[in-house]
């Protein structure tokens, strides 16, 4: 696989995203940022690039792909707004072919479903709850894994639960079929994504991720 040096960031000016930015700094990757508001992001370092644009516009896209060796995405579904999930995966897939990149690991919450799933009565719980009380956006992240799954990518889609946003660090249970915990740092999910990003030990898998 080619190295990365270079990422691409969605969501990077979001809560979640602000702490992947600094994780990837921190381990010497330059990143480019797609933000809507640049004018709002504070993180400052010479390693990051910042484009001024909308996910979910295929140019902007392109824009932020090109001259990068992965992307990364912490993309959140935001209140009274069009629905991003599946409409940026679209995007970012074609415009990875375009570009030649392979590895794509996003962020996801634990209500996403899979054929491998084993989900505990808990985690039933809690995926049912979003299908009662956000049908359309549940269909709409479903819709986003199954574009993944049609694609020949190296993608990873992290499941996650609820999070914590501190730099809080704890033991981190990783489980392809169930999720064994409530809650983890915003701190470990960075940590989490940077690594499965260059070591794709869970290569096209929807890895659940929480604090033991």
């Amino acid at each position: 696989m080619k190295n990365i040096s270079k990422v691409a960031v969605l969501g990077g000016g979001g809560r979640t995203g602000n702490y992947l930015v600094n994780q990837l700094l921190k381990k010497g990757f330059s990143a480019k940022l797609l933000l809507r508001n640049p004018e709002k992001f504070e993180i400052k370092n010479s390693k990051i690039e910042i484009i001024k644009g909308d996910a979910l516009d295929f140019e902007s896209i392109k824009v932020l792909l090109e001259d990068c060796d992965a992307v990364v995405s912490t993309i959140g579904q935001r209140k009274d707004e069009p629905l991003v999930a599946s409409a940026v995966t679209k995007n970012v897939l074609k415009a990875m072919k375009e570009y030649s990149i392979n590895r794509y690991v996003l962020l996801a919450g634990l209500n996403i479903d899979t054929p491998f799933d084993k989900k505990s009565s808990k985690t039933i719980m809690a995926t049912d709850w979003m299908k009662v009380n956000f049908p359309i956006i549940q269909e709409d992240r479903q819709k986003a894994y199954t574009l993944l799954e049609e694609s020949d990518v190296n993608w990873t889609q992290v499941r996650v639960p609820f999070i914590e946003f501190s730099n809080d660090s704890s033991e981190i249970a990783v489980d392809v079929e169930d999720c064994l915990g409530d809650k983890i740092s915003a701190f470990d999910i960075a940590v989490f994504m940077t690594k499965e990003m260059v070591e794709s030990n869970y290569s096209r898998q929807s890895p659940f991720i929480s604090a033991v």
